[in-house]
């Protein structure tokens, strides 16, 4: 029998009855009756060039089971993009004497090259700054103003009189509150993993010009209800076929524990998700009330409205979360917290998948 050529055997295993053709990528939605298989990795900084930490902490590891789910004829869709907003960016563009969208058009293209270098599968592959994440980010705040859950307060806010700017958490370092690491970032310590507030740091310094800060007075929009959680954390975690990585019960059961204080969702710069609301026009949103939304943005990038038969869906679709462990309070609490309090019929995490 003559030897046959890869092209010729490529055709004939495709025209085969039983290998299963993959979904066009724009069309893939919940079936009902069927096991659908919701998929994230935490969506990547966009001022840097990824590493293989990057790749292994969340990517890696969420392409290897969204393979395996396509394979046992799940229908199946993994999520990811650039996490483009925040002072991250901003900082990256001050650094580099450019604007945010620069960095972010510069380095969007890097990291979806290197994936795919990779070879990863992901449904689609985005960013956070669309139109599409406006329209989400701020109908889902609106619900949650409507119903109650946010509130007005005045905190204190760092100001750099050297920059002349108010500063938000990720342009302030000092030293951490509670175990004294002397490089800590306004928003959390990467020695301990607490998350702080910016105005606690001990000797807060401009991350920008290394000058120490004065504390101002400002008014901020901040998130309220710190008992919306309720029992739903406490029942998903404690069921005995929790795909819930021990690492992540015991971060959220921490935060239940102690009392999931309110946190602030808004930041004073220009780079971000604009607050819908009278009086506070000069405000974004803060980076991690934004970023997760940006999975279902994405998504909607890619099936136009039929992006909430996947997250609108709780009762078909089953959604897994692969991310590092310091990301865990944001996708195990804060995130589910923005969702419920929408009440708007979220899909909400079902399996948090972290890796230490």
């Amino acid at each position: 029998m003559p030897a046959l050529s890869a092209a010729e055997v490529l055709k004939a295993w495709e025209a085969s009855p039983t290998v299963l053709k993959p979904t066009p990528k724009e069309k893939i939605v919940p079936v009902k009756g069927k096991r659908n298989i919701l998929i994230t990795s935490a969506l990547p900084y966009v001022n840097n060039v990824p590493h293989l930490g990057n790749i292994i902490g969340c990517v890696l590891s969420a392409d290897v089971f969204a393979r395996y789910c396509r394979l046992r004829g799940y229908e199946t869709l993994y999520i990811c993009g650039t996490d483009e907003y925040g002072t991250a960016t901003e900082t990256k563009a001050l650094q580099e004497g450019v604007t945010p969208k620069e960095i972010c058009d510069k380095f969007h293209v890097i990291h979806k090259s290197i994936y795919e270098w990779f070879n990863i599968e992901f449904d689609k592959f985005g960013r956070t700054t669309t139109p599409q994440q406006t329209e989400i980010a701020q109908d889902i705040f609106l619900k949650l103003h409507k119903n109650g859950f946010t509130s007005s307060l005045s905190i204190d806010q760092l100001h750099c009189q050297k920059c002349d700017k108010f500063l938000a958490d990720r342009f302030v370092t000092g030293i951490c509150p509670f175990c004294g690491f002397d490089d800590a970032r306004g928003d959390q310590c990467d020695a301990c993993g607490r998350l702080i507030n910016a105005v606690e740091l001990k000797s807060p310094k401009c991350h920008i010009c290394k000058v120490f800060v004065d504390f101002y007075l400002l008014s901020l929009f901040l998130m309220l209800k710190k008992c919306l959680l309720s029992s739903w954390h406490l029942i998903e975690i404690a069921k005995p076929d929790t795909r819930w990585s021990p690492n992540a019960i015991a971060i959220v059961k921490g935060w239940i524990k102690g009392g999931l204080e309110k946190r602030c969702i808004t930041r004073d710069l220009k780079w971000g998700t604009a607050v819908p609301l009278a009086g506070y026009e000069n405000k974004v949103f803060y980076v991690w009330f934004d970023a997760p939304i940006g999975y279902l943005s994405i998504t909607k990038c890619l099936l136009g409205d039929n992006w909430e038969k996947w997250w609108k869906n709780p009762e078909e679709v089953e959604l897994f979360n692969f991310l590092g462990k310091d990301n865990v309070a944001f996708h195990g609490v804060m995130f589910p917290c923005t969702q419920l309090g929408a009440r708007d019929n979220y899909t909400i995490v079902n399996h948090v998948c972290a890796t230490e």
